[in-house]
């Protein structure tokens, strides 16, 4: 792939934000005062229209990738006939780009992504411009928020549109570590992290990454936390029951509740099994990163338990 087409990619902002329905009372909102802030596309579509559902995803890919710039406003002409009308829309699917509260241009069918971007950056002029280290800092921060937003799908097109162009770009390559992680594929995770460049391992969040894949091989694929609160609460000392239910919970996201539990296990023994609940603390908190709030409560609630 060119890095000169390739744009910002994500969910930042949200889909919610750049892609949407709207309706003929909507349309002046959604449309017209939209296009004063960016370039808005408007698809005219219908239900029973074969090309419009081959045209919907790829606008919807393309408006994504500009993160922001462009904006997809998708009409359905059975629903709300009247502004297709008043544009004088002959069939579907069509296509009209505004800005500033008026239409610049258009298209009807189905047309290659390619020609869609060609059309967008003539239209965005120099805005769609911008150095590459630019270009590619932009679409990894999109690929980044789309995984925090839980879009798995976004995120991994994204981080892999930038190893397309750079195989060995440890940001692209930990991101999608982390799909692979948030999707419970172990497998590829660990086949992704080990592309890493040894070179770029230390400055990239590497460690961080790899402390959450071997949380999530030490916990497994099956969820056995019912059985494990069985057992303890049959017997509260089963410091195993209660280490393994701490993994289990890390790797599902109850963070305080894992916190707590591996705390417990070293106030009541604080050596067992050579401090293993002091190492797999460390190892959450490498896993989470510093600035996740459950690491900095675990460290001073372990803090707090050694100095006391």
């Amino acid at each position: 792939m060119d890095i000169g087409s390739l744009k910002p990619a994500g969910a930042a902002p949200a889909d919610g934000e750049i892609i949407v329905s709207a309706t003929t009372a909507s349309f002046a909102k959604d449309v017209l005062d939209a296009s004063r802030k960016a370039l808005v596309l408007v698809d005219f579509w219908a239900p029973w229209c074969g090309p419009c559902k081959q045209l919907t995803p790829i606008l919807e890919k393309v408006v994504r990738s500009y993160a922001g710039k462009v904006r997809l406003v998708k009409i359905n002409i059975d629903e709300h006939p009247a502004i297709a009308g008043q544009l004088r829309v002959q069939s579907v699917p069509t296509v009209y780009a505004f800005r500033d509260g008026r239409p610049l241009d258009g298209f009807m069918g189905a047309q290659p992504e390619s020609a869609i971007r060609q059309i967008i950056d003539r239209l965005l002029g120099p805005d769609a411009g911008g150095s590459e280290a630019d270009d590619i800092e932009a679409v990894l921060a999109s690929g980044d928020d789309a995984l925090e937003a839980g879009d798995l799908p976004g995120a991994a097109e994204v981080y892999a549109a930038i190893l397309e162009v750079d195989q060995q770009n440890a940001r692209a390559l930990l991101g999608l570590t982390k799909v692979y992680l948030a999707s419970a594929d172990l497998r590829r995770a660990e086949a992704t992290l080990e592309l890493v460049p040894p070179d770029k391992r230390k400055a990239s969040g590497y460690d961080s990454v790899k402390a959450s894949l071997e949380l999530a091989k030490k916990a497994g694929t099956a969820d056995n936390r019912v059985e494990l609160e069985t057992r303890l609460i049959a017997n509260p000392g089963d410091h195993q029951a209660r280490f393994d239910l701490a993994v289990a919970l890390a790797a599902r996201g109850e963070k305080e509740q894992a916190v707590d539990h591996l705390l417990e296990i070293m106030r009541r023994e604080r050596t067992w099994k050579d401090e293993a609940a002091r190492q797999q603390l460390l190892q959450f908190f490498d896993a989470w990163g510093h600035k996740d709030p459950a690491t900095n409560d675990g460290r001073r609630k372990l803090s707090s338990l050694l100095f006391r």
